[in-house]
């Protein structure tokens, strides 16, 4: 082997919610560990961006569980970042807010209240509502009972402890919903969070699908300072515990050793040539990065091979970033998601933003709508609101355009424009007349993901989350290849939350160690949480860096 001056015990690729979390749990046991981002910031999708001022974060929406014992907040008290953050609580009344064609539903924080709501509106499936959010509520419960099954007599009871989930744990959402429900528009009211799947319910996972909306059955959150705080948080821990980071920083390929016929991870060299060694390698990269670009085909198995060509990516996205003048309350926005779909099939529906041909029509029939300056009161200036508004379509429709480079091609930039155009279309359905309103806009694509993030086709959620994807046939945290590990979005669940924990299981079996015991609350570690919708318990220290920021914003007014 090369010998090198730097020479480390684990090397870290990417910093996302899943390297980072890997990488503290790592350092603070005394490991010497190195974060490689390519990207002039840290975070991968949680990363925020600043356009005129106004932050913007492209994969941070909302986040579950973060109540007193609940999974999320242990996660954070056991990395040792919870007092360094602060979450609103999204309105609890309605933090999804289900816009169907002329229909219109909110879901609240509270499955009991979930049930009786649904059932007034849905006199008919009264029965079939309790029944099936009943199970929903079961399967996810047993799923993330399993990492806590442990000794030999408590794991013989695993078939009648998980029986839910294993009753259903092999169907589709679509299958196990028909088995339930009739309503057309109850159907589609109940899997509108297919969205946070990018999947079409004939698609998704009944199980995962469970755990999803349980993840915000008690509460959803939005962290102040957006996904940017999360990861500033994060990277001051890795700092405490004397872990590295570099940004601007690109791998070229992972160095693998043969020796016997066994190969080994060694090191990475770095676009510039520069090549680091170190015990372990751990690639928060998705798969198909990983092991056809870092590793190569020639470096790895046949059956591997053969697995990663058959897996498939979830979608990719185009998300239109705006800052508007506009009092969005009284245009009916507050706290909550908006999720904006035709009232069709929603096999259909998503089966129509999959086709190639985006251009066709004049609106986006379907779109997430989320106004970060309402989820987090702090990043409001009193004038100017930032909306994000995200539609899922397929990566081929900007195949063309894959080679682009840093100066987009005049082509490239007319085709974003008109595709901008049919989004402020789509908006408008649900926002009349913001264009009048709009102070800035920017259009980010699945180019615009690739470059950034550095995902397989410009996904936003690592590999699609089917039956094929997940559990048992999900990418394995330890690879075929010695001392190479995985973690992220592709290895044992999406979302912020989910990606996070993958780095900690990763962690663990580097350290050959229980992952509880790497993310167990630390006793001083305290969450701070506030409501977005009703300032009246709000510390001192925010109520005046609330109106700092709107003096700051009224001052820079009256100079232009």
């Amino acid at each position: 082997m090369e010998k090198n001056k730097q020479d480390w015990d684990t090397i870290i690729i990417g910093s996302g919610a899943g390297g980072l979390a890997a990488a503290i749990c790592l350092s603070r046991e005394g490991q010497k560990v190195l974060v490689l981002e390519k990207h002039d910031v840290p975070g991968g999708w949680c990363h925020s961006f600043y356009l005129n001022g106004h932050r913007f974060t492209p994969g941070v929406h909302y986040i579950g569980l973060l109540g007193e014992g609940e999974s999320t907040s242990d996660l954070y008290k056991g990395l040792g970042i919870a007092n360094d953050l602060v979450f609103f609580r999204m309105n609890p009344d309605a933090y999804e807010h289900c816009w169907i064609g002329d229909e219109k539903f909110d879901y609240p924080s509270n499955l009991e209240e979930l049930k009786e709501r649904l059932a007034k509106r849905f006199p008919k499936e009264k029965k079939n509502i309790a029944k099936y959010l009943t199970l929903v509520k079961n399967v996810s419960t047993q799923i993330y009972s399993l990492p806590y099954i442990k000794g030999f007599w408590q794991k013989i009871t695993i078939p009648y402890r998980t029986r839910h989930m294993g009753k259903y744990g092999l169907f589709s959402l679509k299958r196990v919903i028909n088995w339930h429900i009739k309503d057309p528009l109850l159907k589609n009211i109940l899997n509108v969070q297919c969205g946070d799947h990018g999947l079409q319910p004939r698609k998704a996972a009944f199980p995962l699908h469970c755990a999803l909306m349980s993840h915000y059955f008690n509460g959803s959150y939005y962290p102040m300072g957006g996904g940017g705080a999360l990861i500033k948080a994060k990277t001051n821990a890795l700092k405490k515990h004397n872990g590295k980071i570099r940004t601007s920083t690109g791998v070229k390929k992972i160095i693998v050793e043969e020796n016997s016929k066994i190969k080994k991870a060694v090191g990475v060299e770095l676009e510039n040539g520069e090549k680091l060694y170190a015990k372990n390698i751990i690639s928060n990269a998705d798969p198909g990065i990983t092991y056809l670009k870092l590793i190569g085909e020639e470096n790895i198995s046949q059956k591997l091979q053969k697995k990663l060509s058959k897996t498939k990516y979830s979608c990719t996205s185009l998300m239109l970033f705006l800052t508007v003048n506009l009092d969005v309350k009284k245009a009916g926005l507050d706290s909550g998601n908006i999720w904006l779909m035709p009232d069709k099939d929603a096999d259909e529906f998503y089966d129509g933003l999959m086709k190639e041909d985006i251009l066709k029509g004049d609106a986006f029939e379907g779109m997430f709508i989320s106004c970060t300056t309402l989820k987090d009161p702090s990043s409001y200036n009193g004038k100017e609101h930032s909306l994000e508004v995200i539609t899922y379509i397929n990566y081929d429709s900007f195949k063309e355009f894959e080679n682009e480079n840093e100066q987009r091609s005049k082509a490239y930039l007319e085709f974003k424009e008109k595709l901008t155009q049919k989004m402020l279309n789509g908006l408008e359905k649900a926002i009349p007349n913001i264009r009048e309103h709009i102070i800035h806009q920017d259009l980010g694509t699945p180019i615009t993901n690739e470059y950034y993030v550095n995902s397989t086709r410009g996904n936003v959620y690592g590999t699609e989350k089917s039956l094929m994807h997940i559990g048992p046939f999900a990418y394995k945290p330890k690879s075929e290849i010695d001392n190479l590990y995985l973690c992220g979005a592709s290895i044992l669940s999406h979302g912020v939350a989910g990606a996070a924990h993958s780095g900690v299981e990763t962690a663990s079996i580097i350290l050959n160690c229980e992952a509880d015991s790497l993310r167990k609350p630390q006793p001083d570690q305290e969450l701070t949480i506030l409501e977005a919708e009703d300032s009246t318990n709000y510390p001192d220290w925010l109520t005046k860096k609330i109106e700092h920021r709107k003096t700051r914003a009224k001052a820079k007014s009256l100079v232009d």
